[in-house]
């Protein structure tokens, strides 16, 4: 598989998780441990399904403490902190820490043998992430106080817990793909306990209800992390990350278009931003190389 081609398997990902606001608004009232517990279950299953015809797939779960330390730290240990930071500070500054993930993951790709850091990376990462406040800002006045220094807390080392999960991924390239199912049931088991002990269950109240966490499932909390995983172990990294963060705009576009949000100037600057960082980390190596 060429970089390239990973690279495109990666971008799938972004679009999927474009999709995760939507799905969970459409999902109801259901408890965020409980949503989780549902959701990486179905994701699990994604992977467990082409082990019908590759039964080999199964051997991907026999791997080393510290793989599987990686994997459930990525999944189980950034969900968790970020319930935990939506719990404990507003959404809004809460999503604004958390997507420092992105900018994170183009300075950690460093320190991969082989890899070298440019500015032009830097520099079109920041500009992302000055697209996601600019979105954010414009949704209603940030509103940080002290109290909410827990929960911006757990935002932040969120973020560090994701992009280094996404980077290491990288050293452990020699870990089949098929082992993310396995990080995705436990991660199930882990939420459900977390459920059993912080919230009350909430069950669907529609077809639509179970359709979209069905969806979820499928989609941003299932084959995103596979083809993510394609993307961090075989694909450009430092391109993932900075168009990483064009996830929030189309996530808020889709919003507009399904009815749970309202077009603004706002999103249009951000959008320009975004596309912006994009082109300045992709198209100015390119001309330097040429």
């Amino acid at each position: 598989m060429t970089t390239r081609t990973a690279t495109s398997i990666g971008f799938t990902a972004i679009l999927l998780w474009s999709l995760l606001a939507l799905l969970t608004a459409a999902t109801g009232r259901i408890p965020p441990f409980q949503l989780a517990a549902m959701t990486f279950l179905v994701g699990g299953f994604v992977g467990v399904a082409s082990w019908i015809r590759r039964p080999q797939g199964l051997k991907a779960l026999h791997q080393k403490p510290v793989v599987w330390a990686l994997g459930l730290g990525g999944l189980f240990g950034y969900h968790a902190l970020y319930f935990a930071a939506l719990r404990l500070a507003p959404p809004a500054e809460s999503g604004l820490i958390n997507y420092l993930w992105p900018l994170l993951i183009v300075l950690f790709s460093a320190f991969l043998p082989g890899e070298h850091l440019r500015r032009a990376h830097v520099a079109g990462a920041l500009l992302g992430f000055a697209g996601v406040i600019v979105l954010i800002a414009g949704r209603g006045a940030l509103d940080a106080k002290t109290e909410y220094l827990p929960g911006y807390l757990c935002a932040f080392i969120a973020a560090f817990i994701w992009a280094g999960y996404s980077v290491l991924s990288r050293r452990f390239g020699e870990v089949p793909t098929d082992a993310v199912a396995g990080f995705c049931l436990v991660t199930s088991g882990l939420s459900l306990v977390c459920h059993w002990l912080f919230e009350t269950t909430v069950w669907p109240e529609s077809t639509q209800q179970w359709l979209a966490l069905l969806g979820l499932g499928l989609g941003p909390v299932g084959l995103a992390f596979y083809v993510w995983d394609i993307g961090m172990k075989r694909g450009d990294i430092r391109l993932l990350g900075v168009a990483s963060y064009a996830t929030p705009v189309l996530s808020t576009l889709l919003l507009v278009v399904a009815g749970y949000a309202e077009p603004s100037i706002t999103l249009a600057l951000s959008c320009g931003l975004i596309v912006l960082g994009a082109l300045v980390a992709t198209l100015i190596p390119r001309l330097r190389r040429a």
